[in-house]
């Protein structure tokens, strides 16, 4: 109830009127049965935009902290979260990505519409980053269409390292639903898996008009903040 109350009463109408945005392509996301949108990210607001564009749920992973914080900041934040579409997993332990997928298949198997990030966390420079390929073990485990989807303009809403951007109107565009049922029974074969993310990341490419880099965007943030210390450390070298 609170995630309809918030899309449709407290949060989404603000975010209608201010923001006005933009929707293409919501003809490809089916009106009943579960189905994969795999989405770039930009900025922590894709997860608010996404979804406030279609009449359907959208359900999404977030880390457990988000759950678990005691005290009151901590029960109001574990009641948005789990009311505004988040399921919680714990991305610290060793099968983080075995509870994402259960988690996700849960959804799936009720008819309901799941969404993920194959990049696995947000662009630091806007560019899209290589695909995981958890999206693909989880279409094939799952037997549901992925539908790509590409999110324009929420990095200028909330950029990186920043909670307020400046107002401009999102762009939220839905790519032809995906059928992978020729790989079924290879959710085990690693080039299958890389070989339908990389499917996948190329209709996103395709929609958002990013750059590609075929690089993890984890390891992009590294090493652009390896970078900025070696910079930083050169400078001060010059100074003295």
């Amino acid at each position: 109830m609170l995630y309809w109350f918030l899309k449709w009463v407290a949060l989404g109408p603000w975010l209608r009127v201010v923001f006005r945005p933009q929707v293409e392509g919501i003809e490809n996301v089916p009106e009943d049965g579960p189905a994969i949108l795999a989405s770039n990210h930009l900025s922590y607001a894709d997860w608010l935009f996404m979804p406030l564009t279609l009449p359907r749920r959208v359900t999404f992973v977030a880390k457990a902290e988000y759950f678990t914080t005691p005290g009151i900041k901590g029960w109001f934040q574990k009641q948005f979260f789990s009311g505004s579409g988040q399921v919680p997993i714990d991305r610290t332990s060793g099968s983080a990505a075995e509870g994402a997928l259960s988690a996700a298949k849960r959804i799936l198997g009720e008819g309901d519409l799941f969404g993920i990030y194959p990049e696995g966390t947000r662009s630091h420079d806007g560019r899209l980053y290589r695909g995981k390929t958890g999206v693909a073990r989880l279409a094939l485990e799952s037997k549901v269409p992925v539908i790509p989807v590409a999110v324009v303009g929420t990095d200028v809403v909330a950029p990186p390292g920043k909670k307020f951007g400046s107002i401009t109107r999102p762009v939220v565009r839905f790519g032809r639903p995906l059928d992978f049922s020729r790989y079924e029974g290879m959710e085990n074969d690693r080039y299958i898996l890389r070989s339908i993310t990389d499917e996948i990341m190329y209709e996103i490419m395709r929609l958002s008009g990013q750059e590609y880099v075929d690089m993890y965007a984890a390891r992009a943030k590294e090493e652009a903040k390896r970078l900025e210390r070696e910079t930083a450390a050169d400078e001060h070298k010059k100074a003295s």
